[in-house]
């Protein structure tokens, strides 16, 4: 989702003079000997690859995507071969991933890109951000490790790097702020290829080792450098950081209805969708966000299915 910037920037969140020295150099080293061996990040990976990746690891696990991630690429190995497909079949290739408004909004991607770019990624940022479903990070992304672009990359795993070695805290604010981009700006090598190393590797950093929880310093290559560990790792003190459950709630019963619909053939009753949940306020108020959000179809003679 696309973030605007919402304060000014802080002297004191700005590097200090040798803190790029510090801190890109023995993170790109690191990133050269740990770095996991990932479909996307391979050296014959394409732009669909990557953007598809991008999609699909928006807060979902690695592990769970790379199953789902090759079998997309089987069946659709470029954009113009999902176009050329319905969303719903999109919808049902997505499994269990969660958040299945991410399938429609790749398929309508694939289809912006088939139309308006020949069926070829682009490689720019702006006709990135420019694609339905796309904001900053993921135009950001793709530009980078697609392309080689020299690009400030901002997700949660790198957000968190930058506020502990840099500005000393546990964790950054919950929305991107100016101070970040300047921040990330300010760290970005100047050689755009390495650039983009960098990006993926002070995210890979934050994946492996400084994670939100537990995270392991001992194994941290600039632990020494550290402003969160130079200032005895406090502990955070902002607003309550959001905390997700899944059980019992709309999104479950969401998943249990599509789930219904993606192992069916064809279209199903309404006395299919109603055995895949007890709770009918909930059941009713989960299926009519399904159909809202286009996850689902209504027909006329009372049946349902993916769109």
């Amino acid at each position: 989702m696309t973030t605007r910037p919402t304060s000014s920037p802080s002297r004191s969140e700005r590097p200090r003079p040798s803190a790029a020295d510090e801190l890109v150099a023995p993170i790109l080293r690191w990133y050269d000997e740990n770095a996991r061996d990932l479909p996307w990040r391979r050296p014959d990976a394409t732009p669909w690859s990557v953007l598809v990746s991008e999609f699909m690891l928006q807060q979902t696990p690695v592990v769970r995507v790379l199953p789902v991630h090759e079998a997309w690429l089987d069946r659709w190995p470029t954009p113009a071969a999902l176009a050329a497909e319905s969303s719903g079949e999109a919808v049902r290739a997505w499994g269990r991933l969660g958040y299945p408004r991410r399938a429609l909004r790749l398929h309508a991607a694939a289809t912006a890109i088939t139309e308006e770019h020949g069926g070829e990624v682009p490689s720019e940022y702006d006709a990135l951000l420019a694609l339905p479903g796309i904001g900053d990070y993921t135009a950001a992304a793709v530009a980078a490790f697609a392309y080689g672009r020299r690009q400030v990359v901002l997700d949660t795993n790198v957000r968190r790097v930058l506020a502990r070695t840099v500005t000393g805290t546990e964790f950054p604010p919950r929305s991107v702020t100016r101070a970040e981009r300047d921040l990330g700006a300010d760290l970005l090598p100047e050689d755009a290829p390495a650039a983009a190393t960098w990006s993926v590797a002070v995210m890979e950093l934050g994946a492996l080792v400084c994670t939100a929880d537990r995270p392991r310093c001992d194994a941290c290559p600039v632990v020494a450098a550290c402003a969160w560990q130079r200032a005895g790792a406090p502990a955070y003190d902002g607003p309550p950081r959001p905390v997700q459950t899944y059980a019992g709630t709309d999104r479950q019963c969401r998943g249990r209805l599509l789930a219904v619909l993606r192992d069916a053939p064809g279209d199903v009753t309404r006395a299919q969708l109603d055995a895949a949940w007890d709770d009918v306020p909930q059941r009713e108020r989960a299926l009519a966000s399904l159909l809202a959000d286009g996850l689902v179809a209504a027909r006329a003679d009372g049946r349902y299915q993916l769109p």
